[in-house]
């Protein structure tokens, strides 16, 4: 079994550090295009039969995803912990990635091979989130201690970043404007995409598979890696084993296991708020494709934002007042989401002409990227706080992804009985507030620095 003693960290160059915070650039698009702004609400909205039955469907493969994550995630971390280099994982689902997005292309109105593109979707979801746990694990080689905050918060800033350039790209020659033929460039969209077929929400797909492609590659060119201890096949029993006894000692890991309950709570509620983000606005507000690439560039620019300073915040205060600050602003806004309708804001009638309502998402749009990114950000660095001298921090960044997905069905299976028990898409939101006080309670028992054992 390997000790935490032996893992001894080669730091990075400025130029490694780089191409780690690339690749939040280079994954961002597909969370931005695919799961919350364009690809989601297309289709719930066109590919399937009707809006609630691809809601039902995007729902149970997003659940499927989870489950499998949840499973596998910790195991994978604790045989990467044994073998040691974490780059051959994150090529091997760098592959399984690209081929999933680039086969969203199939995702045509009414398709007979619905289940095909929802295969593919579940492969790219799954290979995102596994590469997510590698390339976490090497941020404590990155920098001193002090500085890792700092870092990972910048990471996120860039990823929002590159989530922004790519949603003002489909605006600028992907996306026809409302109402018009042509994009805001006055031109036909790019390679004759036809909006009557999907394809301008269908290109998506294969152009998050291009970026991830390019950007990519300085991670594998520059940013150090763990050094080989063991074959793969002898590790896999080894990891298994040290995973089982990692688990059962997470009571005495100081307060690491608290954290963890804590944040797989108010990240379920991100993660919820995310997902639902942009088929919520179309519900609620009848956004099209143009309107929820707005909302989607205004909320990934905040969220760039939110996560360069609470990395700064993270380094001056400590990560737990960046989180519980961004965890109030979310049930605030989730509270004014839920007074929001085209009718009435917070009770108050509207016209039929308001814009209020369209300017509120907005606005709403904006805290929520720039929270989930100072949140998130900040969420993994205290991870780094709670595992260090405790448990291998590839393991814990597996087990950190598996708080995230056991139980990432919650959100949703909660939003969906309160909207079937409410009749209303809009009170379907509420579970969202209850997940974050939860998170938000159980973070009172969490220490910042916890002894080492």
């Amino acid at each position: 079994m390997v000790s935490i003693a032996e893992e001894v960290p080669v730091m990075a160059s400025r130029k490694g550090v780089w191409g780690w915070m690339l690749f939040d650039w280079a994954n961002q698009p597909f969370y931005t295009l695919i799961i919350t702004f364009i690809f989601a609400p297309y289709f719930a909205a066109e590919v399937a039969e009707n809006a609630a039955a691809g809601q039902a469907l995007w729902a149970n493969v997003s659940a499927l995803a989870g489950f499998s994550i949840a499973i596998l995630a910790p195991v994978l971390g604790a045989i990467a912990d044994q073998s040691g280099p974490r780059k051959p994982w994150i090529a091997a689902f760098s592959v399984l990635f690209v081929i999933g997005c680039s086969g969203l292309w199939l995702a045509a109105p009414g398709t007979p091979q619905m289940t095909l593109v929802l295969a593919f979707f579940l492969m790219a979801f799954i290979a995102s989130e596994f590469m997510l746990i590698f390339t976490n694990a090497m941020l404590p080689t990155l920098g001193p201690r002090e500085e890792i905050g700092r870092i990972s918060g910048s990471g996120w800033a860039m990823g929002y970043v590159g989530g922004v350039l790519v949603l003002i790209l489909v605006l600028l020659l992907l996306a026809p404007s409302p109402g018009k033929d042509t994009t805001l460039l006055g031109i036909a969209p790019l390679f004759g995409l036809d909006p009557a077929e999907g394809e301008p929400a269908r290109a998506t797909g294969p152009l998050t598979a291009l970026w991830f492609a390019i950007f990519a590659i300085p991670l594998f060119l520059f940013t150090p890696d763990a050094p080989r201890r063991a074959k793969v096949t002898g590790a896999v029993g080894k990891g298994l084993a040290q995973l089982k006894a990692t688990v059962l000692s997470l009571p005495g890991k100081g307060t690491l296991l608290t954290y963890l309950i804590a944040a797989m709570l108010y990240r379920d509620g991100l993660a919820a708020l995310f997902i639902f983000g942009g088929i919520f606005a179309k519900g609620i507000l009848g956004w099209g494709l143009f309107e929820l690439g707005v909302f989607g560039i205004i909320a990934a620019l905040t969220g760039a934002v939110g996560a360069w300073i609470g990395g700064r915040a993270d380094r001056a205060f400590g990560p737990k007042p960046v989180i519980n600050a961004s965890i109030l602003l979310l049930i605030a806004v989730a509270a004014t989401t839920l007074m929001t309708t085209r009718e009435s804001f917070f009770f108050i009638p509207l016209s039929a002409e308001s814009g209020l309502p369209d300017i509120v998402f907005y606005v709403c749009g904006a805290l929520i990227g720039a929270a989930g990114g100072a949140l998130q950000a900040a969420s993994r660095t205290l991870l780094v706080h709670q595992a260090e001298g405790h448990v291998p921090m590839t393991e814990a960044f597996g087990l950190y992804a598996l708080s995230g997905k056991a139980t990432a069905f919650i959100g949703p299976a909660l939003i969906g009985i309160v909207t079937t028990l409410t009749g209303s898409q809009r009170w379907g939101i509420s579970p969202v507030i209850v997940l974050f006080v939860a998170g938000l309670v159980l973070l009172l028992w969490v220490r910042t620095h916890p002894e080492v054992d």
